[in-house]
């Protein structure tokens, strides 16, 4: 789809030319000096939205265990995955926890090693991603610091009678679950920011060959709704879809069920929310979570959390939309309330989060331990609340309605936004103090910058020898000190990088050679000399394509969006008058 790609890096190499590139790798693999040490933080349900906190998100016993969020798209597979699970630790108690679905830190002092060793065998872990290629990740910035991105997946699995209980849908017991709920965590580099994207179950995309990694099962692209990709092999093709879909990178995932949901909403404690009128989700056919609240704010916790998050009869328009915007309003709230430190301050609770974190997360293989959960949380406290932003990917109806579809350019200006690690509440232009651009210090034909091609890409396939064309071209414009990197790589965005020790003139310069924008441009910390990494941006032509003329670059999330900030205290989900009372 739209953005970003992946795929094997051995195809279509390109032939180097003037010398070999050998400076810097295709892409660092450092974290950089100041990222968290584990990764990733709150993890959403299924059938509804994450959770914050403790809380994951999303799912919730209908009165009727009817068509909510029964599968109603591809009840296809048998066999069910893992079910998830966050851990947690700490001395001290921990009043943030980790904002967006799991609360990770716990406070079990004194609890020894024993007890330490105990919840890291509560965890259950799985492979990160399972598709046959790989965006590189992101280099570090002039600081050594590189953002962190986390999947949060809600299942709809039916794999025990508890799920059974709070889901319905008995007769799903025996199918491969959906993940019906899917969030993007994005942390800043410098951690100052956080955003979180959602995308809507039914959304139509390229799903690439996955491989599963228990029993070697290959699950060939396919065009389907997101929400199916997890039955094509678990959580790591669903992580391998997202960065075909959006060119992001991502670092680690959390997968939580209706049970962990209920478990760890428990623990947290009671959450605020608000409705504008009387709501009851449910109808004569049985459709709905079974949320019943009169009109104003409420505490909710355990199920009826649950139900708040799963609920899509009786929001708005009754579809996945509403749904993910009162997810959004709950892990807000959730985080506001945790960092007022007015919750967990009772270590018997602390070690109950513990217990229910742990046991209701399944985590990449990167995340597998409550000391990764707990460095990681804090380095998620250190993000101020009105700094939250949380938006729905731009969507479009497609096939009479069947299905949605990305929104041409806001879905796209959405995910670039991440993939440069923007801030999607736009406050990051305003901290930025304009200054006069250097000038070269290099002459042109003295300049050594490698060029590379990034155009790899499971679904398209790599343009084979782009590096060769706009090597040439460099050579046209005086750049005779050029050469070709042969290896391969998949970058979603072009960019030209540049060593923090200087280069950045240079760097400018050339970008403005070949038409392409400064916030190509990016100094590194891991880089020795200039690096030209061709996009799958720019797969045809040797001059950057320039953007309409009545576009200018985006520096916040389009309207389409509908962002949420996480200060606004204010907001109250709109009742569908179908499902008053």
């Amino acid at each position: 789809m739209t953005g970003g790609v992946q795929g094997p890096a051995a195809a279509a190499q390109d032939t180097k030319v003037t010398k070999e590139a050998a400076a810097e790798p295709a892409a660092s693999p450092a974290d950089g000096s100041t990222p968290p040490a584990g990764a990733a933080a709150p993890g959403p349900v299924t059938g509804a939205g994450p959770v914050t906190g403790a809380a994951a998100s999303g799912a919730a016993a209908p009165d009727a265990p009817a068509p909510e969020d029964s599968a109603d798209t591809d009840p296809a597979a048998k066999g069910t995955r893992h079910a998830g699970k966050p851990r947690s630790k700490a001395k001290r108690v921990l009043r943030w926890s980790a904002i967006s679905l799991a609360v990770l830190l716990v406070g079990t002092a004194g609890a020894g090693y024993w007890y330490y060793e105990h919840l890291n065998s509560n965890l259950r872990k799985d492979a990160l991603d399972l598709g046959s290629g790989g965006l590189e990740k992101p280099q570090p910035n002039a600081f050594g610091q590189t953002p962190l991105n986390i999947l949060l997946l809600g299942s709809d699995g039916r794999n025990s009678e508890k799920n059974i209980e709070l889901g319905g849908a008995r007769q799903d017991a025996d199918r491969k679950p959906l993940a019906d709920v899917q969030m993007l965590l994005h942390v800043s580099a410098d951690r100052s920011s956080m955003s979180v994207i959602s995308i809507p179950r039914d959304t139509r995309v390229t799903i690439p060959k996955c491989t599963d990694p228990d029993d070697g099962k290959v699950y060939p692209q396919t065009t389907a709704a997101i929400n199916t990709s997890l039955q094509h092999g678990g959580p790591g093709c669903t992580v391998a879809t997202w960065k075909e879909l959006t060119g992001i990178y991502i670092d680690h995932f959390m997968m939580v069920d209706f049970a962990g949901v209920v478990d760890m909403a428990d623990a947290i404690g009671g959450v605020p929310v608000c409705v504008d009128k009387n709501v009851y989700s449910h109808d004569k056919k049985g459709h709905g979570s079974g949320l019943k609240l009169t009109a104003g704010t409420h505490s909710v916790k355990g199920v009826q959390a649950l139900q708040w998050l799963r609920t899509r009869y009786g929001f708005e328009d009754n579809t996945d939309i509403g749904r993910a915007k009162a997810q959004h309003m709950y892990m807000n709230s959730m985080v506001r309330e945790l960092k007022a430190g007015t919750k967990l301050t009772d270590p018997m609770k602390l070690r109950d989060l513990a217990e229910a974190a742990t046991k209701a997360l399944t985590v990449d293989e990167g995340l597998g331990s409550v000391k990764k959960l707990y460095d990681l949380g804090g380095d998620l406290q250190r993000v101020p609340t009105e700094r939250i932003t949380m938006v729905t990917m731009p969507w479009q109806y497609a096939a009479g309605g069947e299905y949605v579809v990305p929104k041409p350019g806001d879905a796209e200006q959405t995910f670039s936004l991440l993939r440069n690690d923007t801030a999607l509440d736009g406050k990051d232009t305003k901290k930025k103090k304009p200054a006069p651009e250097p000038k070269p210090t290099t002459a042109k034909d003295k300049l050594d910058v490698i060029v590379q091609n990034g155009t790899n890409s499971t679904v398209r396939g790599p343009v084979s020898g782009r590096a060769n064309v706009i090597y040439s071209r460099l050579v046209s414009l005086g750049y005779s000190g050029a050469s070709t990197d042969s290896r391969l790589t998949t970058q979603a965005d072009t960019t030209i990088t540049y060593p923090a020790k200087g280069g950045s003139g240079d760097a400018l310069a050339l970008a403005r050679a070949l038409g392409l924008p400064k916030s190509a441009v990016k100094e590194s910390s891991t880089a020795t000399q200039l690096r030209l990494v061709i996009g799958n941006d720019w797969r045809k032509g040797t001059s950057f394509p320039k953007p309409p003329e009545d576009k200018k670059e985006a520096d916040k999330a389009p309207e389409s969006a509908d962002a949420l900030n996480g200060e606004d205290k204010k907001a109250c989900m709109k009742v569908n008058p179908a499902y008053t009372f």
